[in-house]
This record gives C-alpha cells, sequence and structure tokens, in this order.
C-alpha cells in the first residue's frame, strides 16, 4: 500500500499549495467521515441492545464491551504509524470497507435466525480494530487537507461532530430497532460506510514529504521516543501520581457507561427508548459542561480535574440509587454526571498542554491514551463477576463511589496539587 504521489511539506499555509478548492475536498471528505461516524455509533447502540436484550447477562454485555474497547487500544499505536507511513486514503476506505463486510455478514447472520452472542462479538472487535486505523489517519488527513490557519476552526468542529454523535446515536438507534427489523437497522453502518468511502474514491489527500533516513531505522526510533515520553512522565511526580489518578478512574468507572443498558432494561424495567434518552442527555449535559468550562477559563485547572471527575462519580453511584419508579431522576443524575465530566475533563486537557513541553506532548499525551485504553477493558474484566454477584444496580454504586473516592484521594497529593502553580516541566 502505497502512499498517495501528491506529497505536500509540513507546515503549508494557503489555499495556494492545496489548490483552489480545498474547501470543497476538505467539506466533502469531512462530510463522508461525519456520516460513518455517525452511522457506527449508531448501529453500535443497535447491537449492545440486542445483546443486552437476548441475555439479560452483565457478563455478555461486559464481553461486548471488551470486544469494542480492546482492540482500538491496543492496535492505535500501530494505526498512527502506518498512517505517516502509508497512503491515509487508502487506510480510510480499507478500515470503512472492512467494517461494512463485517457488517453485512451479521445482517445475514440475524436475517436467517443463526445469530449467535460470538458473532456480534467478533463484529464489534473487528470494527474496534478498523477504528484503530481509521482514526489515525482521519486525524492526520486533516492537517494536509485545510490550510494552517484554518486549523483550529476544524479542530472545533470537529469536537462538536463528536459531541452531536453522542447526542444522536441512541435517539437514532432506538427510532431504528422501532421502526425496521434489526437486521435492516444494522444496515445503517453499511450504507453510511460506502457514503464515507465515496468522497476519498472522488478526491486524493495528499501525502507529507518524509524526511531523509526515515524508512527502516524508524521502528526503532519510535521506540525509543516512546521510552523517553515513558522516562519523562515517570519522573515527574506530579504527572505520574495524576497519570496514576486516571488510570485508576477510569478502570473503576467504565464498566457503568457499557452496562447502561442493562441498569435501564433490569431496574426501571425500560427498552431502547429509555436508555436513547439517557445517552442523548449526557451528550447534551457534556456539550454543556464543556462550554461552561470554556467561560470560566480556571486558572488552577487541578481542582476543577479532580472535583469534576468525582462529582460524575458520585452521580453515577446516585443514578443506580434511584428508586426503580423514579426513571426520571436516574436520567437526571446521569446528566449530571456527563456534565460534570465535561468540567472536569476540559481543565485536564489544558493543565497537560501547560506542564508538557510541547516537543514531549505528543509521546507523553499518547501515553496517557494507552494507559487509560487498556485500563478500561481491565475495568470491565473486574466489574462482570461482581455484576453477576451483586446485580448491576448495586455494581453502579459500588464503582461510582469507588471513582468517587479515588478522585478525593488526589487532593492528599502535594505533588498533584502543585501540577498548575508552574510552569513546563524543566526535564523535558
Amino acid at each position: 500500500m502505497k502512499a498517495d504521489r501528491t506529497a505536500v511539506p509540513p507546515g503549508h499555509d494557503g489555499p495556494g499549495t492545496l489548490g483552489p478548492a480545498w474547501g470543497w475536498r476538505y467539506g466533502c471528505i469531512f462530510a463522508g467521515q461525519a456520516l460513518s461516524l455517525l452511522g457506527s455509533a449508531v448501529t453500535q447502540f443497535v447491537l449492545l441492545w440486542w445483546i443486552t436484550d437476548t441475555t439479560g447477562s452483565v457478563q455478555a454485555l461486559a464481553t461486548a464491551g471488551l470486544a469494542a474497547l480492546l482492540p482500538q487500544a491496543v492496535l492505535s499505536p500501530l494505526g498512527g504509524v502506518l498512517a505517516d507511513r502509508w497512503s491515509r486514503r487508502a487506510l480510510m476506505i480499507t478500515a470503512d470497507a472492512v467494517s461494512a463486510a463485517g457488517m453485512l455478514a451479521m445482517m445475514a447472520l440475524l436475517a436467517s435466525g443463526e445469530a449467535q452472542l460470538w458473532h456480534a462479538y467478533t463484529i464489534l472487535a473487528v470494527r474496534s480494530a478498523m477504528q484503530a486505523f481509521q482514526m489515525p489517519a482521519a486525524e492526520a488527513s486533516v492537517a494536509m487537507l485545510v490550510p494552517a490557519g484554518f486549523l483550529p476552526r476544524a479542530a472545533g468542529m470537529n469536537q462538536t461532530l463528536v459531541s452531536l454523535s453522542l447526542v444522536a446515536a441512541a435517539p437514532l438507534g432506538a427510532l431504528a430497532l422501532g421502526t425496521m427489523p434489526l437486521a435492516w437497522a444494522l444496515g445503517i453502518d453499511v450504507a453510511t460506510a460506502l457514503l464515507g468511502i465515496v468522497p476519498l474514491l472522488a478526491y486524493r489527500i495528499p501525502q507529507p514529504v518524509q524526511e531523509e533516513g526515515t524508512g527502516t531505522g524508524a521502528p526503532t526510533s519510535m521506540w525509543g521516543d516512546f521510552r523517553e515520553g515513558l522516562r519523562f512522565v515517570r519522573r515527574d511526580p506530579g504527572l505520574r501520581r495524576l497519570y496514576l489518578l486516571l488510570g485508576a478512574l477510569m478502570l473503576a468507572v467504565m464498566p457503568a457507561f457499557t452496562l447502561a443498558p442493562l441498569l435501564v432494561k433490569e431496574h426501571f424495567a425500560g427498552g431502547p427508548t429509555e436508555v436513547a434518552w439517557m445517552e442523548a442527555l449526557a451528550g447534551i449535559g457534556m456539550v454543556a459542561g464543556g462550554m461552561l468550562a470554556a467561560v470560566l477559563a480556571p486558572r488552577r485547572q487541578v481542582p476543577w480535574v479532580l472535583g469534576g471527575l468525582a462529582v460524575s462519580c458520585l452521580a453515577l453511584a446516585l443514578t443506580g440509587l434511584a428508586p426503580q419508579r423514579l426513571f426520571t431522576v436516574a436520567v437526571a443524575w446521569w446528566t449530571v454526571s456527563g456534565a460534570a465530566f465535561a468540567l472536569g475533563n476540559a481543565p485536564l486537557v489544558a493543565l497537560l498542554q501547560t506542564v508538557i513541553p510541547h516537543g514531549m506532548q505528543g509521546r507523553a499525551l499518547a501515553l496517557l491514551n494507552a494507559l487509560m485504553g487498556l485500563a478500561a477493558p481491565l475495568g470491565l474484566l473486574a466489574a462482570a463477576p461482581l455484576g453477576e454477584a451483586i446485580g448491576v444496580r448495586w455494581l453502579f454504586v459500588a464503582v461510582g463511589l469507588l471513582g468517587t473516592g479515588v478522585g478525593l484521594i488526589g487532593f492528599a497529593s502535594p505533588a498533584l496539587r502543585a501540577l498548575d502553580r508552574r510552569g513546563a516541566s524543566p526535564s523535558g
């Protein structure tokens, strides 16, 4: 798989290099990828509800969560390497095509009545693996499709897209389940994948000019860079504690987000419509929390990070404690959890960008993403037997209180509290 021949040096600025139609080209590719992302989110909602409705099992839903998370977490570093070495357009086309082919196979199994749980797990794992290649390729392509001055706006558009997909996916999935057979509901993913591929077939994505000397020695050099980033975080007491705290939080609370459909079905006797309401309002809460964080722009980020994440986890526990007949109370707490998470996460990004030197940010942030990406499936593995023993409602309470405790413990660390009282670490 070779890179596209149209190469553009890094740091280009202005439509002169990109051609007069750069805006139209970027808009078509962006719209196609947006539709593909939304279709994937809708069909994941449909598949997870099918597993919930078919089994009513914490173990089954936890296994589905593992299948949807673990391949992407493990393969993302490889996807990033390939996005710099191979044709990004070809990677995106291949990922969409493989995902669509897998979904077609699942549709056929459902239509014939032969679908089994392991088929759904396999499809979720394949889609997760393909996202590990598609997302780095798509993110790295943006800087080659727009002028440098348009990059902040492009980033804002992408963040808005992700937030809106969280809001829209669950209601659209519930609508699909209510208006068409299950197999045809999964066809949404196939249709949107094809809509994502068409602009990529019509337009090339320029590749950056490779530096001299890259090639066979690049893997060793990348491993050395990774170890340097690891050493940087390990030697900084504040960052080391922050990374461990965030990994522990993800380990504790990730089961709640995966098992939410089962909580709605078992405790509140709800269906896909109720799940859709919860997920949509949580997305709206995250959007509102992010906007509030942007308006407040706190100068001391650490208290906001720790407090926001602790309140988010406490709201998860209160969601599980809501009485069976008061589903609206549970939805309200779930929305509060989303808003508090955004209020803590937005200052976290600003804190890391301030404390970590620019030349180290890529490696240090990639290490955090890998840590949290691997903590999520480990949390599901640990929570599944506990959930089977005590029930999904009390599992929500337990993981929510555990996450609250982890967040509050951070206030007891002087090194962690001192992070936002200094600039970039001189060790970088």
